[in-house]
Formats: C-alpha cells, sequence, structure tokens
C-alpha cells in the first residue's frame, strides 16, 4: 500500500477524533451522547435532539413543522410522532411515506425555517437516485393486490402458534426427547415470529408488532434501536445499533481499540444468549436512574414478554419452578438465535461501507447509501419464509420499510432497472459469505480506501 493512503487514513481518523466529527462525513458533528450511558434508544433520541436544530418541533429537512395537533390523527400511529418530536425526521418522513400527498399534509404544520443545518450528510433530490425510485415504485404498488400481505400474516401467525404449543408441550411432556424436541422447536420459532413480527414494527400500530414483546423485549425501543436509527443512518456514527454493541463489540474498523476486540466472535457467542433479558433489565435499571422513566416511557405492552411463562404454567402443568426454568432456557436460546440472525444478515462484510472508510461525496443521495451499506443474500430471498425469518429482501426492506415483505418481491424488475440506471451499488451473495465477513468484521481495523471500493464494484 503506498504510504499516501496510509496517510490519508490517519489524518483523517486523527482530525474526526480532535474535532469530534464524524471520519467519513467530517462536516457533521460527532453524536451527543453516543458514547456515554447505557447507549439506550431514549439516550439516543435525546441526543439527536441536541443536534437536530429542531427547537423541540419536528424538522424536515431545513423547515421546521408543529405536529403536536396532529399527533392522535397520524395514519401511522401517534407512537411516531411522540418518539420523534424535538429531532430532524427528514429521513424518516422520506422513506415512510410514499404517498406524494403526504407533503401537502406536511405543509399545512409549518411553522418556520430551521436556523442550523443538517446534521445528516443525507441528500434526497428530486432527480436522484431515491425520490425517482419512489415515484415509481408507488405506482407499482397501486397495481399489486391487498391480499398480497396475506403471505406474511399467515406466517407470523402460525409461528406464533407453534411457539404457544411446543412451549406447552415442554412443560407437559414426561419424555425426555420430545421435551428437548419441543423445546428446540419452542426457541426457534420465538427466534422467527420475533424476526417476522419486525415486518409490522415498521408499519402502522397493528397487533401482530407487539408480538415482537414475546422475547422481552420492548417493540417500542426497537422502533428507535432499528427503524429510526439503523434504517436511517445505517453503519454510520448515528446508527445505535452498532454503537449499542460498543464497547464490547466494534462493527466500525478502528486502528485504537482495546485488545478483547479481536476475540469478538467468542464474546458473541457468550452474550447473544442472553441479550433479551439484558434488554429488559437495561430498560427496567432506567426506572431507577431518570427521574420520571417509568411514566414516560414504559406502556402496558411491556409486559407482553411474562404472558408466555403464564401460558405455559396454565396449560404445561408443571411446577411454577420448572416452568420458570424451561422459560428461560427458550427465551435464552431464542435470543442466541435471534441474534445470530441478525448480526449476520446484511451490514458486516469488509466490502460494505462503515464509518471511517472514505467517499466519494460527502453528501450522497440517501437511497445510494443504504445500498453501499447492505449486501443481500440469494440463498434467502428465493423463499417468502426464508424472507420473513432471516431478514430478507434487505435491500429494498430499507429502502422502503413500510412496505410489507410479500410485496417487495414484486418490485425487483423495477428496482434493478433503475440500480443499472443510476449505477447504484447493489449486491448479491450468499449466507456463508456474510457469516465469514461478520467475522473478519470484528477483526478488521483499516477502514477501506475509496480506490479500494472501486475495485470491489
Amino acid at each position: 500500500m503506498a504510504p499516501k493512503e496510509v496517510d490519508y487514513l490517519e489524518i483523517a481518523q486523527q482530525r474526526a477524533i480532535e474535532k469530534k466529527t464524524h471520519v467519513s462525513f467530517p462536516q457533521l458533528k460527532y453524536p451527543s451522547l453516543r458514547d456515554e450511558g447505557l447507549r439506550d434508544p431514549v439516550q439516543w433520541l435525546t441526543g439527536k435532539a441536541i443536534d437536530d436544530g429542531a427547537e423541540g418541533l419536528w424538522r424536515v429537512h431545513d423547515k421546521l413543522y408543529d405536529l403536536d395537533t396532529f399527533i392522535n390523527k397520524h395514519p401511522g400511529g401517534s407512537e411516531w410522532l411522540q418518539l420523534t418530536k424535538g429531532t430532524d425526521v427528514t429521513e424518516a418522513f422520506e422513506a415512510h411515506h410514499l404517498n406524494p400527498n403526504t407533503v401537502k399534509v406536511l405543509e399545512k404544520f409549518y411553522k418556520r425555517d430551521a436556523k442550523t443545518p443538517r446534521n445528516s450528510p443525507f441528500t434526497f433530490k428530486d432527480d436522484g437516485f431515491y425520490r425517482t425510485l419512489k415515484t415509481k415504485v408507488w405506482e407499482e404498488i397501486q397495481k399489486i393486490p391487498n391480499k398480497e400481505s396475506d403471505r406474511t400474516a399467515f406466517i407470523c401467525d402460525s409461528l406464533l402458534f407453534t411457539c404457544l404449543v411446543s412451549s406447552t408441550i415442554t412443560c407437559w411432556a414426561k419424555d425426555y426427547w420430545i421435551v428437548m424436541l419441543s423445546y428446540i422447536v419452542a426457541s426457534v420459532s420465538m427466534a422467527w415470529v420475533i424476526v417476522a413480527a419486525h415486518n409490522y414494527i415498521h408499519k402502522r400500530t397493528s397487533w401482530r408488532m407487539y408480538i415482537f414483546n414475546i422475547g422481552l423485549w420492548s417493540y417500542r425501543d426497537f422502533r428507535v434501536s432499528h427503524a429510526l436509527s439503523h434504517h436511517l443512518y445505517p453503519n454510520t456514527l448515528m446508527d445505535l445499533e452498532v454503537s449499542g454493541f460498543e464497547p464490547i463489540v466494534f462493527w466500525n474498523p478502528r486502528k485504537e481499540r482495546p485488545f478483547y476486540a479481536d476475540y469478538a466472535v467468542i464474546i458473541e457467542q457468550i452474550l447473544f444468549p442472553f441479550m433479551f433479558i439484558m434488554n429488559f433489565l437495561k430498560r427496567f435499571s432506567l426506572n431507577f436512574t431518570r427521574p420520571g422513566f417509568f411514566t414516560q416511557h414504559y406502556r402496558w405492552h411491556d409486559g407482553v414478554g411474562f404472558l408466555l411463562p403464564v401460558w405455559m404454567y396454565i396449560t404445561g402443568g408443571a411446577t411454577f419452578y420448572d416452568t420458570m426454568i424451561m422459560w428461560l432456557w427458550i427465551n435464552c436460546t431464542a435470543s442466541f438465535v435471534f441474534f445470530t440472525i441478525g448480526s449476520n444478515a446484511a451490514h458486516h462484510h469488509p466490502n460494505i461501507f462503515k464509518d471511517g472508510d472514505e467517499v466519494s461525496e460527502i453528501n450522497p443521495d440517501w437511497g445510494m447509501h443504504e445500498l453501499e451499506a447492505v449486501m443481500d443474500r440469494t440463498d434467502i430471498n428465493g423463499s417468502h419464509f426464508r424472507v420473513m425469518t432471516f431478514f430478507g429482501h434487505h435491500a429494498l426492506h430499507h429502502l422502503f420499510p413500510t412496505v410489507d415483505h410479500a410485496v417487495l418481491e414484486h418490485l425487483y424488475p423495477l428496482f434493478l432497472e433503475h440500480c443499472e440506471k443510476y449505477r447504484a451499488n447493489f449486491r448479491m451473495t450468499t449466507q456463508l459469505d456474510l457469516f465469514i465477513g461478520q467475522i473478519k468484521m470484528t477483526l478488521k481495523t483499516r477502514p477501506t480506501l475509496l480506490s479500494e471500493r472501486k475495485q470491489e464494484q
């Protein structure tokens, strides 16, 4: 490697550290509160409000809107607006609203222009990749029957039913092998139904989104960490699903990091079984460290995760102690399966963009960046069941998160044609390659140069 290239990487990272900016996007302020506390969703929203210049309102591009009177009228549910008040929701507004009429609705609530530049690198030009694709996708969706989404609902409901039945059998059966088989089925079906329920977390309020909480997690927290953070700013410093694992697992390549970072793949195997419980305990601990947290952020559905052990106790006939032990085994195994799937799904590979990589444009089209931060899998996208249980159609899902996964598969001819026209970096690989790539990323310390990225493409 030429010395000049090494100098670029070292100088860029050093300047970012000194000035507290992003590495790949040096014009942006380093996200407030990113490296403090428990890195929880509420903290992420608080830090974002500090940086966004929304002045307690909702910011879309360079304008501020007062949506207080619209919160309970919002078609997608009041929660989206409640969570995002005081922040810049430009990316969320663009990606979540395909119908062009929503722009006219938004204009009714205009308050004033923002006083500061956006702390986001992404653009949405009318003739750019994303907005032109969004227009075509909206027209195409009108031709697709609504019943297509029934396939998705069937898979989600079937997995929930399987989880409930098999978890009962684990407490009811006396034969060891039947118990073990039922335990495995219950664990895997729980992990899969949580993955499948993620489809509904991005959409308007519905009862299926509450299924996500069956593992003791909070779908409301996941809406922040996943839908509002990871989906909108993948693999940047604003991605909570990246920073949330630090300082234990480092997804972004950095030269200066603790020695144990090289053993991340081993640490993952130890942590993944307990992530569901750890997320619950982390959220519960905030009740003692943040005044008013319980009344502001707890909802009735935070108790959904305890319905499964109650169900197992009532229907299985085992003692309370034996029921709780079996439930913990199911929960921990499901947690391991879920996080193993998630960490190897699409975003962690040496050929995928990570903050620190050299970029050709510091203000890229949002849709073009989404494709730089994701790779799809040929062996997952071929089956709707695998799509629903392994986070399939990942690129299209990132671009259009509110569109049902069953509908996404109909958009590929249009999408591929558009990618070719704009030379977008849409890539397909295999699950095995992404699994190996994820391990390589935990060992990678040097960001990727632009010349290297062009060679990969």
